[in-house]
Formats: structure tokens, C-alpha cells, sequence
């Protein structure tokens, strides 16, 4: 059995050992907590930093969307052009006379210079619309579909000369004289079986 000296020795040493377990606990949630609120600050730093980039994005794309709106909004004319396989559908808009000698066409959602590279597709594109001495009092929206690149300029060259009779129908006997609105029936004869391409026969030797 212990005497009661020795239950005094055990605790003492007991009281004096629970104030640093209690210490310890203390500081290792002093420790968590600041963790805690550094992650918290990182978080609501990085929140501040992505809305500038989300905000602008979002800005762009609204920008976009209010001119796709005025533009369908705004009275406009409309056309289907033709040639060999492509099919234009061309929407004309009026607008205020502005300087340059580039038109404000848009071809499939580009500038109508950079889906035609060529200078050859370009000038029958712009045809109709100088011919009339009015390539800066139009826009124009146009979606082109099928054949190559040159038949898709007539195709446009097409609609473009209809949607203006269209706008004024005194701009026909012009363009009808140029040839812009008759509808271009030449195509590529088919191939025919047995044959080299429609009419072309493979060569005959007599011996």
C-alpha cells in the first residue's frame, strides 16, 4: 500500500504534466486555425483574380450577341443565289454611307477577304455592288454552302443582285444587262459508264 507521502509525490506530478498537454493542444489548434484562414484568404484571392477574366469574356460575348440582335432586329432583304452546286442565301442591310473601298460583307461569320483569297472571287463578289456604285451603303450577311470556291462567289454575286432588285426594283435593267441575275445553268456533265469522263472515250487501236 503507498503511503500518504507517496499520494502527494503522484499528485504533484500529475498537475504539473496537464498544463503542457493542455498547451499543446492550444497551440496545435492555433496552428489549424491560421491554415485554415490562410486557405480561406488564398480561395477568396483567386475568386477576386477569375472574375476579371470571366467578366471580360462574358462582356465580349455580350457584345456579340447585342450586334447578332440589332442586326436581325434591323429590316433587311433577302435572296438565294445560284451557280453549279452552291447555293448562297444572302441578307442585305441598309447603312450609312462609310469610307473605304472594302464592303462590309460577312461570308459563313468571316470577312468576306478572308474566305475568298483570291483577287478573281473577290471582284465577282463585289460586282453587283459596284456596279451599282453602292459597296459603302450595304452590309451584308451571307451563308454559302456546296461547290468550289469561285462557283460559291457567283452563287453570292447571285443573291447579292436579287436582294437589291429586291431593295429597289429599279436597279434590274443594270444588273440585267451586266447578266447578274440570270440564274447560270452551266454544270459538269456527269461521267458516263465505260468512259473516261462524260464524253471521252479511252483510246481505240485498230491492231
Amino acid at each position: 500500500m503507498p503511503t500518504i507521502k507517496e499520494k502527494k509525490k503522484t499528485e504533484k506530478t500529475v498537475s504539473k504534466t496537464a498544463p503542457a498537454v493542455k498547451k499543446e493542444t492550444s497551440a496545435s489548434l492555433g496552428a489549424v486555425k491560421k491554415k485554415t484562414v490562410k486557405k480561406k484568404v488564398t480561395k477568396e484571392k483567386a475568386a477576386k483574380k477569375k472574375p476579371t477574366a470571366v467578366k471580360k469574356e462574358t462582356a465580349a460575348k455580350k457584345l456579340k450577341e447585342t450586334e447578332k440582335a440589332d442586326k436581325k432586329d434591323k429590316p433587311y432583304f433577302e435572296a438565294v443565289g445560284r451557280r453549279k452546286r452552291a447555293v448562297a442565301r444572302v441578307r442585305l442591310f441598309t447603312a450609312r454611307p462609310f469610307e473605304g473601298e472594302e464592303g462590309k460583307i460577312t461570308v459563313n461569320g468571316k470577312f468576306y477577304k478572308e474566305y475568298f483569297p483570291s483577287l478573281s472571287t473577290q471582284q465577282s463578289l463585289e460586282s453587283s455592288l459596284r456596279r451599282l456604285k453602292s459597296l459603302n451603303r450595304f452590309e451584308a450577311m451571307i451563308k454559302v454552302a456546296g461547290g468550289g470556291l469561285a462557283a460559291q462567289a457567283e452563287a453570292i454575286r447571285h443573291g447579292l443582285s436579287r436582294a437589291l432588285v429586291e431593295f429597289n426594283p429599279d436597279f434590274r435593267k443594270k444588273l440585267r444587262r451586266a447578266g447578274f441575275l440570270t440564274r447560270d445553268p452551266r454544270k459538269k456533265e456527269r461521267k458516263k459508264f465505260g468512259l473516261k469522263k462524260a464524253r471521252k472515250s479511252p483510246q481505240w487501236s485498230k491492231r
